[in-house]
């Protein structure tokens, strides 16, 4: 049996880092490991090194491997002469049991308070397994590589430690972790106290207290305002005592911001009794009073707040993100709104600012965006130190609870283990047990800085919303919700019948929290007023702006000059490629006002005249450094370096000893979370240029949820600013459909209320002037930049340095050919973006001096002002013609075209110049490219026909 088990046992494989902590214990003390094992690992101690001599030690790596090699040959049989061969095979097997329970003991965990699951079969927690018979409980054994606090042990006692440990209330996951010395912190904190919390009266008093606050709210709200909608927390009760500790220990250890994510399900109950949000003003809400200062307004369960909190360590300052119904996507707008207030701080570590995300079960296993924020967690431009999750664990998905269906993992959490983050399970019957799980939660961030999730299995006593019946379709779990007394109740029982409280107690709570309800008075005690951080965002200046407010974007000469040669200087001895040396050559020509600036230089310029200003810079998104087509550089790279982690230099962020701040990150690929992030970092943090760039602007697509509940309407709904911008390459250059088009038709189509600016630039002044007044000017909206691909080295897009020290933005250019007259033009073109430079050689090739071309570098807030004042220098132009490289269900057209027509004099009329509608963004095959690149440059020129409109 025993080679059986050496042979085959989960011990081995991907489970080797138990080998590892065996070894481990042995270099710390050899007598602390089985004889048979120790007599193993004296053997590898004599390995020869390579020039022969003894060694100490071995790569670990080699022990592991060279044991599995073992394990496949039999039973490792080395014992002394004095030995019992069968002691010392049960002393090995002790040693593989208590590892059993630690790989395996949450699968027994008692977690669920409906008592719906059987314990799977798991032969390797059984002592039979191993040989162990009923004569084995007394034999005494050796257990130092235990936190149980006995060097040695019956059988009897280590089975029922392991137990009390890992198969009660709290089932813990932890040994996937590579790190030995978090799974040791892990083992102590656990194995030390049993997993079994030892807390005082008033504490376990106070824990009755939130339970009886969050039952109250519900069953308060379930009989005032009958049938409406507020996504209950009843069943999953224990949550609040959860956050609440989470809270208050963080605090305790240092922490003053905490950020809050979560999406239904039991939020208007966080709102009232862990944010302080007055119950008053609750109810208002559900009787349909609103506040009148936003366009759109939002539902009560996605409503965000701000409060501060007394802790033991001082004041603390919650913030509850806003949420839209797609649940998960709320994790990276956390962590971005964190990881801008840590860098206010200075605060490297995320020693003082917390995420907290809360999840649903469901949601947690099935959300995409789930696994791509977890694998930002420990990057340099997006770690936070660590994340606490809570998981309210209701068991089943809207109307999905049957096992089968529900997911294709073991726990919900499992996509945790991508990032080895700990899992504490716990039975939400067990509200200590929660708390327990809680201070652990929060003691490891502390500890290691890095995520770890708290599990509480509960249920969900009502429906999906409170106008579903669950029964229709979950019967039998549903008999048993209707039988279940509440986890309140349980605990006030047990409180009672242990004299921690007298038998009154749970009632007079009851009663005490019912008639703060009817007074609309706070329940949470410890909310602060008038408490004023230090580290606060003033928006006040930044709010109730028109985007036409006049912002000085031009930079002196001079200033330009000492920029240019700033940031294109690299260290003594730094040997950049040379490509990129020429690219700096070439810059530093550009900077002394002897060549055009190209579209880099442009944004160069634009950064570090923001940065020597004070305002930092936030770039981020795929190869953002050098950028998708290696137009930016903003990262060197030394090409004599000999290691990965050096040899880097950023031109931008040596500008000045007292410049501001700046950022650039190749982010992972995902645009989603990544997109999500900075959104809100940018809505925490007003004077930062935060930028996203996407790598093809098509990418986007991957965060259109990002993009239609944040960016486009996060303000209208919630009053949300946020000066977030996008740069997405755009273009047709026969690229096929997935490199063209960043669908400019579905931004323009989610423009009202002046919620953002959607701009084409066509010029290296126009970008450095536009990049420019997204900061100086003090008006906040998200500015979505369509960025060229073949213009970025088009010489004719190039600007002299002279236009970066005049002028600024222009949301319309008119003709700027000299040669064309006025009074001779019967054609106006309209354009946007690249096209334009085609519409001029085109009209050069044909010599067409009656046309006109005017770009709209502004589609949206449309400038109609200036576009009108261009049409009317042209008093004998008939004609007006858009004219794009997109598909005619695509592109501008529609959306653009009312304030085309609005703007153009009675008698004149608009036709449509470009490719025909199309299900696809463009042609894949190069030669059908260029043949429609050319037809719609002769429709562009020919005679008005297809769709006309005459005003």
């Amino acid at each position: 049996m025993m080679q059986q088990q050496t042979a085959n046992s989960y011990l081995f494989g991907g489970n080797a880092p138990y080998v590892e902590e065996l070894y481990e214990a042995y270099l710390n003390n050899p007598g602390s490991v089985p004889d048979n094992w120790r007599a193993y690992f004296d053997q590898m101690q004599h390995v020869p090194a390579v020039d022969g001599s003894a060694r100490p030690d071995v790569v670990h790596a080699s022990v592991i491997a060279s044991f599995a090699e073992r394990a496949k040959q039999g039973p490792i049989r080395t014992v002394t002469a004095n030995q019992d061969p069968e002691l010392g095979r049960k002393r090995v097997a002790v040693t593989q049991l208590i590892a059993a329970y630690r790989y395996l003991g949450s699968r027994w965990a008692n977690l669920d308070p409906l008592q719906r699951q059987e314990r799977p079969p798991l032969p390797e927690l059984d002592p039979a397994f191993y040989g162990f018979t009923e004569a084995d409980l007394d034999t005494v054994f050796n257990i130092s590589n235990t936190y149980f606090g006995k060097e040695t042990a019956p059988l009897r006692d280590i089975l029922n430690w392991l137990r009390d440990t890992y198969c009660r209330s709290i089932g813990a996951e932890f040994m996937y972790i590579s790190d030995p010395t978090e799974k040791r912190w892990l083992q102590e904190r656990l194995e030390s106290i049993r997993s079994t919390p030892t807390f005082s009266a008033d504490k376990k008093k106070h824990i009755l207290e939130r339970l009886t606050a969050a039952e109250g709210l519900e069953r308060y709200l379930h009989t005032k305002y009958v049938g409406a909608k507020r996504f209950s927390l009843e069943g999953g009760e224990s949550f609040i005592a959860s956050i609440d500790e989470v809270i208050q220990r963080a605090g305790e250890k240092g922490v003053q911001e905490i950020v809050i994510g979560m999406a239904h399900r039991g939020r208007l109950n966080v709102l009232v009794n862990t944010l302080g949000k007055s119950p008053a003003d609750l109810f208002e809400e559900f009787e349909g009073k609103h506040a009148d200062d936003l366009p759109a307004g939002d539902v009560k369960y996605h409503q965000g707040f701000s409060s501060d909190i007394s802790t033991p360590g001082g004041p603390v300052h919650l913030s509850l993100a806003f949420n839209p119904s797609h649940l998960e996507i709320v994790n990276p707008v956390v962590e971005g709104s964190v990881k801008a207030r840590m860098e206010r701080r200075g605060d490297r570590k995320g020693k003082e600012v917390l995420p907290i995300l809360v999840h649903g079960d469901a949601a947690f296993a099935g959300q995409g965006v789930v696994m791509e924020t977890l694998n930002l967690a420990q990057t340099r431009g997006y770690g936070t130190g660590g994340t606490v999750h809570i998981v309210i664990n209701n068991q089943i998905g809207f109307t999905t609870s049957d096992p089968r269906d529900a997911r294709s993992t073991i726990y919900c959490s499992d996509v945790v283990k991508m990032i080895e983050a700990p899992v504490l399970h716990v039975n939400a019957d067990d509200p200590e047990a929660v708390v327990l799980a809680s201070q652990l939660a929060m003691d490891y961030r502390t500890e290691f800085g890095k995520d770890v999730v708290v599990d509480i299995v509960c249920y969900r006593k009502l429906g999906h919303n409170e106008q579903d019946t669950p029964a229709l379709t979950q019967p039998l779990m549903y008999k048993k919700i209707a039988k279940h007394p509440g986890t309140r109740k349980l605990y006030a029982e047990k409180l009672s019948a242990q004299g921690t409280v007298p038998p009154e107690t749970g009632d007079q709570l009851v009663a005490e929290f019912r008639a703060a309800m009817d007074a609309g008075k706070h329940t949470n005690d410890p909310v602060l007023t008038n408490f004023k951080g230090k580290y606060a965002v003033d928006w006040a200046p930044f709010l109730n702006k028109k985007w036409t407010d006049a912002a000085d974007t031009a930079v002196p000469i001079t200033e330009l000059k000492r920029l240019a040669e700033r940031i294109t200087k690299v260290p003594e001895n730094f040997k950049p490629h040379s490509l990129v040396e020429k690219v700096l050559n070439d810059r530093a020509t550009m900077g002394r006002g002897e060549m055009n600036l190209d579209w880099g230089m442009g944004e160069h310029l634009a950064f570090a005249s923001l940065l020597s200003s004070g305002y930092a810079v936030r770039l981020s998104g795929q190869d953002a450094g050098r950028g998708t087509f290696v137009h930016r550089h903003a990262v060197l790279h030394d090409q004599n370096r000999e290691r990965w982690d050096q040899g880097i230099y950023l031109p931008l962020a040596n500008i000045s000893d007292n410049q501001a701040n700046f950022t650039v990150i190749d982010s992972v690929l995902s645009e989603e979370a990544v997109l999500g992030f900075e959104y809100g970092y940018s809505t925490a943090e007003p004077n930062t240029l935060t930028i996203w760039e996407a790598q093809f602007g098509d990418f986007v697509n991957g965060a259109q949820v990002v993009i239609d509940q944040f960016i486009a309407s996060g303000e209208a709904k919630w009053g949300r600013a946020s000066g977030l911008t996008m740069m997405l390459p755009h273009g047709y250059e026969g690229q096929g459909p997935e490199h063209s088009s960043a669908r400019i038709e579905r931004f323009l189509q989610l423009c009202a209320d002046n919620n953002m600016q959607v701009v084409q630039p066509t010029t290296a002044a126009q970008i450095f002037h536009l990049l420019r007044r997204q900061m100086v000017r003090q008006f906040r909206k998200p500015l979505v930049i369509f960025t060229p691909k073949s213009l970025l080295r088009n010489k004719d897009a190039g600007s002299p340095l002279t236009d970066l020290a005049k002028g600024g933005f222009q949301t319309v250019i008119g003709e700027v050919d000299e040669k064309i007259e006025a009074s001779k033009v019967k054609r106006v073109q309209v354009c946007s973006g690249k096209v334009y430079y085609d519409l001029v050689n085109t009209r050069k090739a044909r010599n067409a001096n009656d046309v006109a071309i005017v770009r709209i570098e502004q589609m949206y807030p449309f400038p109609h002002k200036s576009f009108a004042a261009e049409l009317k220098k042209y008093p004998n132009a008939t004609e007006v013609v858009w004219v794009q490289d997109e598909p005619q269900n695509q592109g501008p057209w529609f959306q653009i075209q009312h304030n085309v027509f609005e703007s153009m004099e009675d008698g004149q009329r608009l036709a449509y110049a470009g490719r025909a509608a199309s299900s696809s963004p463009a042609v894949g095959y190069a030669d059908k490219h260029a043949a429609q690149q050319k037809e719609l440059l002769e429709t562009a020129f020919s005679k008005l026909k297809g769709f006309i409109l005459t005003k």
